[in-house]
């Protein structure tokens, strides 16, 4: 029998109370309670925010009714044994223990839902509860571009500022706009010629001239395409623990600075960073593009951990995931890898649609070469091979007769093999006592190959003296010294060398890239015992970190030229392996006519080889691998981002949402934020999509990998994708005033930024499609503007309106990036080395063992004289000047840089063999140039950094400090002056 609280009774007495007093009501208690208009909002308003798939939060989802009927928290047509109503019933107090963290549920709402039960709990199967995000399918950056396109930018802007009672500056200088516009599109200062005869130019078209032709510089491409690869993560280490340095990477860089410099339609360019390898495989121009996707942090550990390695894998493409969406869409894709996103309408299906998208990708190089080069290279490689072939085809022979051979006495060898196999946690050989100064360990196998003799470890190596009070005069502090080829690495020369074998302490070991060890004891000594080991007092001996000795002897001398075999493992069985028994027994059975047969052949091989590595390689390039497999699926949803944990299955498919809002067309439905039917991310197969054909994709499961990624290429760029290009005109715009209409150029969603002039953005993006998506004409559109070319100077009237001046009443100024001011510095000084393109030069000294070290370097070379954006930049590397005045580190996309002030930029700019270097090279130049009159130096000098002429007071403090300190200290203060890194 269910008893019932005082509060239940109540409950109950309160809705027949109700009910009779209203008709309407009582009448209600007999109409159909309908899902998704009744309960689903109460589920989604109070409940849906803990209990969802995958929260380990919550006991149950309430997603489905599947998740509740299955953990028997409901029991259609039984309210009063369905747990869920006594979680909701409030108590005495009128509280109830669910929702948790929350109000009751109203009579009301507790009433529908028992009478929803009462009736069946009718849940349409296709119909998933979700959290309702902060914005919907109307948010603004979703919707179709719109605008007046008979205004004009400054149109745009000069009614904002109207309505804010302000209006433009007035027109900046020519000085002033040559430095502005040339830095800007070219990231470098005009030469003094050219502010002279821009600011002599009678022409009312000089400063369109000018523009045009700093948009065909080969200087823009450069500058701008170090805009881009902030925006793509571009770095050339993989990061992580290892972070190790990648050096086939740069023909990206080049691509992308060529494709600037071209004018490629930008829709072009992004399909070709998705797809550029399915777009044209034959053209390695092209293919590169889609190094994109590999072109950010990857962790390549190898964790053997299958559930390591799953999460790995999962952690790699959500990184694709979130530099595609947010590089391209403003979307913040990311947010919904373990459950909707909570602020977009983006949802874990999506996500993971996106996830099939991409699953075929591994990172790695693979050759990039026109379909010529592979032919001349197989043509010059083709009779090479064949004498390989042949040569490793007479050794097989040569081995295989042995190895017969050696099987014939197989029984007889056998017999001899009395002991067990060799052990990593310590092996011992025990012989007659016997004279020695020198004990020698050779290998002849190691236990991880046994063709090979070297890469074996050591941990403790110990010889023992003979008689009755034995020690092991092995050990350094008993005066023995080991030597023995090691592993080295700059950084800790002696990590793995062999004094680790003799120090009396287990864990580190000496790693061999000979086939030796030696021990020189102190003096002579009577020995009787040797120890060995890798893996002492190790849990865990078999992994590949202890490998050790597969077949070995050891030998003693006395002199250390003479050697003697006083133990071997040959009376050991060998590993419990085919490779390592058929490895011994050919071993023991090759004569000396066979090993002289056999080197005769091996040194023709070598020599074929050598003839072989000489035919250069196939160019090379990291646009990651493609494996099929990886791609073949099925895929699932993971339900709280765990690849352990599998829900529904979905396919390569676009962002539900966005397809929505690209219809024009498109009315939200009544309820269609509070539910989703869930089939549009869902492996049911191919559902009509809202808008044309040719925008939204969805793809069968087994849809090749290379489709997948040319449907998402296609997608982003598609005409009803009003994303893409409103998210690329707002990057202009941010590079060009220093913060975009959208002041989060990466994140459009709910907690990005709002346009200040929405109109003008849409203006901008109308624009650039009408263009062909190329982005001079829009640079031109832009700098031509009066907005852009008003001055900088400061109005406090204004700033007590607009303090940021993100109205746009003045031109914003700005420090120049780190890269400006060295490649800056570099030209003033005459030293700028302009030659484009290639592998990149580095500020920093690589070391590399396990894990890799980038040590800065103290004085650069002329080597190292070029523009900044050729620099190798390594990720978590610090390069001083470049990091101090915050080069970002490329660990993570950069769509806006920060712009600090710290004093380590004053003290490294004062103070840096760099700075100092180049203050001597200005002062060269302004003595070439200028001769010996030191009032022209000065000239000179002010013209070269400032493009503008010394008033008389900076004339005369230039003349004293020059007279009293040389012109080399007065060159050094001109490159530390604000006045140099400043942009007005």
């Amino acid at each position: 029998m269910r008893f019932f609280s005082p509060w239940h009774v109540l409950f109950l007495l309160a809705v027949m109370l109700i009910s009779a007093a209203s008709p309407n009501l009582a009448g209600a208690q007999n109409a159909s309670v309908d899902f998704e208009r009744d309960i689903a909002p109460v589920i989604q308003t109070h409940c849906i925010r803990c209990h969802h798939p995958g929260n380990p939060k919550g006991d149950v989802s309430l997603a489905t009714a599947d998740d509740l009927t299955e953990n028997g928290y409901l029991i259609a047509g039984d309210p009063d044994s369905s747990h869920l109503i006594e979680l909701i019933l409030a108590d005495d107090d009128g509280e109830a223990e669910m929702p948790k963290d929350g109000k009751a549920l109203s009579i009301e709402q507790t009433a529908l839902i028992r009478r929803w039960i009462d009736q069946g709990a009718k849940w349409p199967d296709a119909v998933i509860v979700r959290e309702k995000p902060k914005a919907d399918a109307s948010w603004w950056a979703l919707q179709p571009l719109a605008a007046d396109t008979d205004r004009t930018i400054d149109d745009y802007v000069s009614a904002q500022l109207a309505e804010h009672g302000l209006e433009l500056s007035p027109r900046a200088d020519r000085r002033t706009l040559i430095r502005r516009v040339t830095y800007d599109l070219t990231g470098l200062p005009p030469t003094p010629e050219q502010v002279q005869a821009f600011v002599d130019d009678p022409d009312p078209q000089a400063y369109e001239k000018l523009v045009d032709q700093l948009l065909q510089s080969p200087r823009y491409g450069e500058r701008w395409g170090r805009h881009w690869l902030d925006v793509v993560r571009f770095g050339e280490s993989n990061g992580f623990e290892r972070n190790v340095i990648i050096n086939d990477l740069w023909p990206f860089r080049d691509y992308v600075i060529r494709s600037i410099n071209a004018d490629k339609p930008f829709d072009q360019f992004i399909r070709e960073h998705i797809a550029g390898d399915v777009i044209a495989p034959d053209n390695p121009d092209v293919a590169v593009g889609s190094a994109f996707l590999v072109a950010g942090p990857y962790d390549d550990v190898g964790n053997q951990d299958p559930v390591q390695a799953a999460q790995i894998r999962a952690n790699t493409l959500d990184e694709i995931i979130r530099a595609t969406s947010e590089a391209f869409l403003g979307l913040t894709v990311g947010c919904a890898r373990c459950h909707d996103h909570k602020f977009d309408p983006i949802t874990q299906e999506d996500y993971y649609g996106l996830y099939a998208s991409f699953a075929g990708i591994r990172h790695g190089s693979v050759p990039l070469a026109t379909p010529q080069e592979k032919h001349e290279r197989s043509q010059s490689l083709e009779p090479l091979e064949k004498q390989k072939r042949d040569i490793e085809k007479q050794l097989g022979a040569l081995d295989k007769q042995i190895l017969q051979r050696a099987n014939s006495q197989r029984e007889a060898f056998q017999q001899g093999w009395t002991r067990p196999p060799v052990d990593r946690t310590g092996t011992e050989e025990t012989f007659d006592p016997v004279n020695a100064k020198f004990v020698r360990l050779v290998c002849l196998s190691q236990d991880g190959n046994p063709n090979a003799a070297n890469g074996f470890r050591i941990d403790e190596m110990e010889v023992w003296s003979d008689g009755p009070d034995p020690r092991n005069v092995a050990l350094a502090r008993n005066g023995g010294k080991a030597t023995g080829p090691a592993r080295q690495i700059e950084d800790f020369p002696d990590a793995y060398g062999p004094q680790l074998a003799i120090d009396g302490k287990a864990g580190a070991r000496f790693i061999a890239t000979g086939n030796h060890l030696t021990i020189e004891l102190e003096q002579p000594t009577i020995i009787r015992r040797v120890i060995f080991s890798s893996a002492r007092g190790e849990s865990n001996p078999d992994h590949s970190k202890f490998r050790f000795v597969a077949e070995y002897r050891i030998e003693v001398s006395e002199d250390g030229e003479t050697w003697k075999q006083i133990a071997s493992g040959d009376d050991r069985q060998p590993i419990d392996q085919q490779a390592f028994l058929e490895h011994r027994l050919r071993r023991l059975a090759t004569s000396e006519e066979d090993r002289q047969a056999r080197a005769s052949l091996q040194k023709e091989l070598n020599q074929i080889k050598q003839e072989i590595a000489k035919v250069p390689p196939l160019p090379s390039a990291w646009i990651g691998r493609r494996v099929p497999a990886d791609a073949k699926g099925p895929f699932h949803v993971f339900l709280g981002g765990s690849p352990q944990k599998k829900g529904p299955v979905v396919v390569p498919s676009s962002l539900s949402a966005l397809d929505r809002a690209a219809n024009s067309a498109h009315q939200p439905m009544a309820g269609e934020d509070l539910v989703s039917t869930g089939s549009s991310r869902l492996a049911e197969g191919p559902k009509e999509s809202p808008q044309k054909p040719d925008a939204a994709y969805r793809l069968e499961p087994g849809t090749e990998e290379a489709e997948r990624r040319l449907a998402l290429a296609n997608w982003l760029v598609h005409p009803n994708n009003p994303l893409t290009p409103r998210v690329l005109a707002n990057r202009l715009w941010h590079y060009h005033f220093g913060t975009g209409i959208v002041d989060t150029p990466s994140d459009f969603g709910f907690m990005g930024g709002r346009p200040t002039h929405p109109e003008l953005l849409d203006l901008l993006a109308i624009r650039l499609q009408e263009n062909g998506w190329h982005l001079k004409k829009l640079h031109r559109q832009i700098l031509l503007s009066a907005t852009y070319r008003q001055s900088s100077g400061y109005r406090p009237d204004a700033a007590k309106i607009d303090a940021d001046a993100r109205l746009l009443w003045r031109f914003p100024p700005r420090r120049l990036s780190a890269e400006e001011i060295r490649d800056t510095i570099l030209q003033i000084s005459g030293k700028l080395d302009l030659t484009p393109g290639g592998p990149g030069f580095r500020l920093y000294h690589f070391m590399q063992d396990n894990v890799c070290t980038y040590v800065p370097l103290d004085e650069h070379g002329p080597e190292t004289y070029r523009r900044a954006v050729y620099h190798q930049n390594a990720r978590a590397s610090v390069v001083d000047l470049m990091t101090d005045f915050d080069q970002p580190d490329c660990a993570f996309s950069t769509p806006r840089r920060a712009e600090t002030t710290t004093p380590l930029q004053a003290l490294t700019m004062l103070n840096h063999q760099f700075t100092l270097d180049m203050a001597d090279a200005l002062a060269k130049r302004l003595e070439s140039d200028s001769g010996n009159q030191l009032d022209g130096q000065i000239e000179r000098a002010y013209a070269l950094c400032y493009a503008r002429s010394p008033t008389q007071t900076e004339r005369q403090a230039c003349r004293e400090l020059a007279r009293s300190h040389g012109l080399s200290a007065l060159c050094r203060v001109l490159l530390n002056s604000s006045e140099l890194i400043y942009l007005h």
